[in-house]
This record gives C-alpha cells, structure tokens and sequence, in this order.
C-alpha cells in the first residue's frame, strides 16, 4: 500500500536529518514504482526528486541501478558536515 504525499514528505525529511546526524553521504530512497496508486502511474516519484532538489543538504541524486530498486528508488549524495 502507498503513502499519501505529506506523510511521505516528512517521512523523507525525518530520513534526511537522521541521515545527517549519523554523517552518512550516501543514500537510497525507494519512493516506489507507483503500482498501488490508480492508473498504476508513479505519483511519488516526481514529488520525492522535486523535494530532494529543494533540500540543502542533497548535492545530487540518480535514479538506482536495477538491483537497487531501479525506477522504484533513487540513489542521494549528501553534503558533508564539514568536520
């Protein structure tokens, strides 16, 4: 079942500031292929990549490799702390 677009947004947001906190640089964040939602179209995905695009803390992200989640998931750079 998918998750409707504000609780996957603080969802993303909770991951990104703890991912931070524990200084990892990289991630995979799997927004699913959008096969539960009606018409069976992606509605995350494009919501998930705008959101990540506005984060300060992202520096790139790239749709994952098939083994990784492919179109259902995206690889993410952090920034470093600066430590």
């Amino acid at each position: 079942m998918g998750c409707a677009a504000t609780r996957a947004r603080d969802a993303l947001a909770g991951f990104l500031a703890g991912a931070e906190r524990q200084g990892w640089r990289c991630l995979r964040v799997v927004h699913g292929k959008g096969l539960g939602s009606p018409g069976r179209a992606p509605v995350l995905k494009a919501k998930v990549q705008r959101w990540l695009a506005q984060s300060a803390a992202v520096i790139a992200f790239a749709q994952a490799s098939g083994p990784q989640g492919g179109a259902g998931a995206l690889i993410v750079l952090l920034r470093g702390s600066g430590r």
